[in-house]
């Protein structure tokens, strides 16, 4: 009796600490994540610390910055994935804000605004390729309009980044909504009672509340876009300015058989993702987090 009363006791105190039977449905999720995430970094990780040809633990990091063509690699991607993400973030907002209302004809337009999530980056770089090609629809109609030459929109940094706007807009438009929709509108009612115009309760109540939110929504869209791959391929020009970082660690690994310099070159992607990701949210942290309602 005294032990049956025991492990009952133990069992209230560790519910009263959130530790019970709901704990062992997280058991997949970490199993999933410590396959398919955690030790693939790490295996990695060490991975780059052993360079093929031998010598210092260091010498695929000093090999890649100490070569121009590939060092370059970070900034052509950090120019394509930070633009990509700020324009599908700042877009959103407007749009977000329109369609957080009831209005006819709300569900299709929706739907069209979600739908390069079903295309995937193939399909949609397949579309560019034929609407903006050398001989695309848009070309035929420039020429049309008296252009010496056709405008070269794809197979260089302009098609890529289209491809990344299109894939990326869906993502961001959905978050950004979701995050407006936790907005109370009860806040902006009562602004509006006061006298403020839309204007205002818009720079003054909901930007404010929706920033954090919108914080998060361009560290997801940025990761989202900083990983390009089959778009700087097929749209873009992958041995000139669309020259990528994971175009370069693909080669390095596969066509040079240098698993090593791969690694390194991935887990250098990993650095340039976090340092950005950590930049924004240390300027999340400034924002105004209080309890209005707002998800931000």
């Amino acid at each position: 009796m005294t032990a049956t009363l025991e492990r009952a006791s133990i069992k209230h105190r560790l519910a009263e600490k959130g530790v019970d039977r709901v704990l062992w449905l997280l058991v997949p999720g970490a199993v999933f994540v410590v396959l398919l995430f955690v030790y693939p970094f790490l295996y990695g990780l060490q991975l780059s610390f052993q360079p093929k040809g031998g010598g210092s633990p260091f010498q695929n990091y000093i090999t890649f910055f100490s070569d121009e063509y590939l060092a370059e690699t970070i900034w052509i991607t950090l120019r394509l994935g930070l633009p990509a993400a700020l324009f599908n973030v700042l877009a959103s907002i407007p749009i977000a804000f329109r369609m957080r209302g009831r209005f006819r004809g709300k569900r299709a337009l929706t739907t069209l605004l979600v739908i390069p999530i079903t295309l995937g980056t193939v399909l949609t770089a397949e579309g560019l390729l034929a609407f903006f090609g050398p001989t695309g629809w848009f070309n035929r109609i420039w020429m049309a309009l008296g252009a010496d030459e056709p405008a070269k929109l794809t197979h260089n940094y302009w098609g890529v980044l289209f491809s990344l706007i299109i894939t990326g807009f869906p993502f961001a438009f959905l978050l950004t909504l979701s995050y407006l929709s936790g907005i109370d509108p009860t806040l902006e009612q009562a602004a509006a009672t006061l006298g403020a115009s839309k204007r205002q309760r818009f720079r003054t109540i909901t930007m404010p509340l929706l920033a954090p939110g919108l914080a998060v929504t361009f560290c997801l869209s940025f990761v989202l876009a900083f990983s390009v791959f089959p778009s700087a391929v097929m749209v873009g020009n992958p041995a000139g300015e669309t020259h990528v970082m994971s175009i370069a660690a693909y080669e390095t690994a596969l066509r040079d058989n240098d698993f090593a310099m791969g690694s390194a070159i991935a887990m250098l992607m990993a650095l340039v993702m976090l340092i950005v990701i950590g930049v924004v949210l240390i300027w999340r942290t400034t924002l105004y987090r209080g309890a209005t309602g707002g998800k931000g």
